[in-house]
């Protein structure tokens, strides 16, 4: 198949099965009586979003997966080989980037609906608790590294004007951290309509580009149908909200980033193209120590950033628009150092 017709064929599907699910799924998650419960740590006004339905990451997810499915399928059956698409790798390696990656999202969507299950059917307002999640989501990421390393030998990571520097001690700090941080900003982002979605859009562009640029992409292709179903969710995610994509769709999609990183080989790149995933948890951090450090004062008005703005009069439509400038910035800034600092 026609690496752009797979392109267009990706985006196409995963916006009509994600926008078209739309209409079956949030009368059924209204139905069952799915709805968001709003916490006292956001904005007030925030709670007249209490009752909307959440778990509509099943949309994004639904959305991705059937149009990678199709896309792929109708290539293998026409002869094609899409994931090898512009690579010198071994197909083997390229597969197990590609595919462990989502197996990888899929378990923290599945630690997601765990958490959205107990808050919305057990009416437990806090869902897992933070030592049970931790856990959880540790063992992903080691499971997740553990495979790259044994099946696919990766212990290195692609720098720019310098190649592939190999380290395997470097190659767990740097991911356990990147894997943890990454899925959990990702949680963090979505507490204001369409922020995470549109955010991680343009980070489905950054990170497609500089797979191309790195040689792999086939895995543009993936990012694409990821994209599309991103687009068609945010139909109905842009404010006023009439879903929400809950913890289930917040930790799948910081699974997918961090599995486009690790296609690259650069989890570095995640700090540019994502760098408002960096922002939403550093401010959590920097926000936590400086209370803790100077007796209960803030350094901002409220953590993570998102709400800092909404209480300086920023409106979730702007919130979203100037995050997703920023983010179609520092993808920028990630597409550069990928192109002047390649080894020929």
């Amino acid at each position: 198949m026609n690496i752009w017709l797979a392109v267009v064929l990706s985006i196409v599907i995963g916006f009509g099965v994600a926008f078209g699910l739309g209409y079956v799924v949030i009368p059924w998650l209204h139905k069952l009586k799915f709805g968001q419960t709003i916490l006292d740590i956001g904005p007030s006004w925030h709670r007249k979003k209490q009752g909307t339905p959440t778990m509509g990451g099943i949309l994004i997810i639904a959305g991705f997966l059937l149009s990678l499915a199709v896309v792929l399928i109708t290539d293998k059956l026409l002869g094609g080989d899409l994931l090898t698409y512009g690579s010198d790798k071994p197909a083997d390696l390229l597969y197990t980037k590609v595919f462990a990656g989502i197996l990888m999202a899929l378990a923290f969507a599945f630690i997601g609906f765990i958490d959205d299950y107990i808050k919305v059917v057990k009416k437990r307002n806090l869902g897992l608790t933070e030592l049970q999640k931790t856990v959880l989501q540790l063992i992903v990421a080691v499971v997740y590294l553990f495979t790259l390393n044994k099946f696919a030998g990766i212990d290195y990571m692609f720098i720019p004007y310098y190649g592939a520097f190999q380290s395997t001690a470097l190659f767990w700090i740097v991911g356990v951290v990147a894997v943890y941080c990454t899925v959990n900003a990702a949680n963090f982002l979505d507490g204001v309509d369409g922020l995470c979605s549109s955010v991680t859009a343009v980070v489905c562009v950054g990170f497609s580009v500089s797979a191309i640029l790195r040689g792999f992409a086939g895995f543009g292709i993936v990012l694409c149908a990821l994209f599309g179903a991103l687009a068609g969710y945010l139909v109905w995610n842009w404010n006023p909200s009439r879903v929400m994509m809950g913890d289930l769709g917040s930790l799948f999609l910081g699974g997918m980033v961090v599995a486009a990183a690790y296609a690259i080989d650069a989890p570095w790149a995640i700090l540019l193209i994502g760098m408002i995933y960096v922002a939403e948890f550093g401010s959590d951090v920097l926000q936590i120590a400086y209370i803790k450090t100077h007796n209960g004062k803030k350094l901002f008005r409220m953590a993570p950033i998102h709400h800092h703005y909404e209480l300086g009069g920023w409106s979730e439509k702007r919130l979203c628009v100037v995050f997703s400038l920023v983010t179609a910035l520092g993808s920028a800034a990630a597409v550069a150092l990928f192109w002047f600092g390649r080894i020929v």
